[in-house]
């Protein structure tokens, strides 16, 4: 009998339709190509850059042996990193829930009841003690899937433990980013204390000069005073950076999680920027690799098959209960021959009227889809825009960047023959102090700058989805 109910249930559940409408993926709400070409690369055709386009390693992008140190410590130490993959284990563990559902749960039920009943209330007017026991295999209200209810919710499951596990990737590529933005913010104030470090003493020897020049009539009260204001400028701004590379440093250790020790030597920020290769003449469609794209999608799914298991809920549910075993007034008696007991009970449930309750949740199933479409297609949208804007950022920072050393090397040879006119007793010290003061914004600003693209590129490899895994033809089943 066991066998020809486990074959009527497998029979049944093969033979399950679904009321869930077809997945099909929305049309990419954006142009198949970017604002306006970039000029690296972009005569190329798309088509065949597509093909190149290798971001299957984040190493390749972040090529300074320390940094990659610190982002590996980051993946294995950040605790909201630990967080997100405990969230995918507490997804994959409810999916596991909810899909038990689609089998019966075949139970080992050993029981005894005992009761008494007195005299008065019994046709024997005696006493009267009933002892039964039970050994049985018994399956407890198991639904047979005929309208695809217990299926959608299950395809839902798997969606949204989908979900999570994309959300986890989407939180990766953004710890990457942050870990190398803050080491190129630590880079970029390291490099601009060590420039306020060497101002300052220049200053200082300055100073020193103009003071014996003054000691010989060589120079005023005027001229030293002004050099003595320069080096206090510069010793206030050199105590500000200091502040900062510390607070940097300091982020950058929590991003970490930890305080790795034998880190390799790093890199200077103009030795940076191996993401400068990335190409830009690709379609839009490359924002489908995004994971928090694919996030969206996943929710999106299951969004759709809920629709299926609200449907489902106005046609009517069987559910079965068997047990198959042994039955004896006597322990001693249960596998005696002609102990055998078995019991069958389906139960077969019709909504008649629940005062529109099941049509609620239709509404709110279909609702809750077009709310999913709308947040993927917002994403989608969201996601060319953060490309757009950083290839457009590439190619002005690039240019920024040529511009902003061009200056700086033009300051720092005005810097240099006015430094030689003041000692030659041609230019006054106020041209030197203007002079240095130039030359130092322009050192500054050109770090700042190189930060900037190094930043810049690290984000736009993210944006187009890092090295997450390609996209994937969606399935609702």
């Amino acid at each position: 009998m066991m066998r020809k109910f486990f074959s009527l249930t497998t029979t049944l559940l093969l033979a399950a339709c679904s009321f869930a409408p077809p997945y099909q993926r929305p049309d990419l709400p954006v142009a198949k190509a970017w604002p306006s070409p970039a000029k690296v690369g972009a005569g190329d055709d798309p088509k065949v850059v597509q093909s190149k386009v290798n971001l299957s390693d984040w190493r390749v992008f972040l090529s300074d042996p320390r940094l990659q140190a610190l982002v590996i410590s980051a993946l294995g130490y950040n605790r909201d990193m630990r967080i997100a993959i405990a969230r995918v284990d507490e997804a994959r563990a409810l999916y596991g829930i909810v899909g038990a559902d689609r089998l019966p749960t075949v139970n080992l039920v050993v029981s005894q009841a005992a009761a008494r009943t007195p005299g008065a209330v019994n046709m024997t007017g005696k006493p009267l003690t009933i002892r039964r026991y039970d050994v049985a295999l018994g399956v407890t209200a198991f639904e047979l899937d005929f309208w695809g209810r217990v299926k959608n919710l299950d395809a839902a499951a798997r969606a949204s433990f989908l979900a999570t596990d994309e959300a986890r990737d989407a939180f990766r590529l953004s710890l990457i980013a942050d870990v190398a933005n803050t080491y190129f913010s630590v880079l970029e104030l390291s490099e601009r204390t060590a420039l306020a470090r060497t101002t300052l003493e220049t200053r200082d020897e300055s100073r020193r000069l103009v003071a014996k020049r003054r000691e010989v009539g060589l120079a005023g009260d005027l001229d030293f005073l002004t050099a003595d204001g320069a080096y206090e400028s510069a010793r206030a701004e050199l105590a500000s950076l200091e502040r900062s590379r510390a607070a940097a440093e300091n982020a950058l250790t929590l991003l970490v999680g930890t305080s790795p020790e034998a880190l390799p030597e790093g890199r200077s920020l103009r030795e940076q920027g191996g993401a400068s290769e990335l190409p830009v003449a690709i379609p839009s469609e490359v924002l489908l690799r995004r994971p928090d794209v694919r996030a969206a999608e996943q929710k999106l799914i299951a969004a759709n098959a809920n629709i299926g298991a609200a449907r489902a809920a106005f046609l009517p549910r069987i559910v079965l209960s068997l047990a198959l075993g042994t039955a004896s007034p006597a322990l001693s008696g249960l596998f005696e021959a002609g102990s055998g007991a078995w019991s069958f009970a389906p139960v077969l449930t019709q909504p008649l009227f629940d005062a529109g309750r099941t049509g609620a949740g239709v509404d709110l199933a279909e609702a809750r889809k077009v709310i999913a479409v709308a947040e993927y297609e917002k994403t989608l949208q969201q996601a060319f825009r953060e490309v757009a804007d950083l290839l457009s950022a590439r190619d002005a920072l690039a240019e920024q960047l040529g511009a902003a050393e061009a200056a700086e090397k033009a300051q720092t040879e005005r810097l240099r023959l006015v430094d030689a006119r003041y000692k030659a007793g041609v230019s006054s010290y106020l041209e030197v102090l203007d002079a240095q003061r130039e030359t130092f914004a322009a050192q500054q600003a050109a770090l700042q700058v190189r930060r900037t693209l190094s930043a810049s590129l690290i984000q736009l490899y993210v944006a187009l989805g890092g090295d997450s895994k390609p996209p994937q033809a969606a399935d609702a089943n």
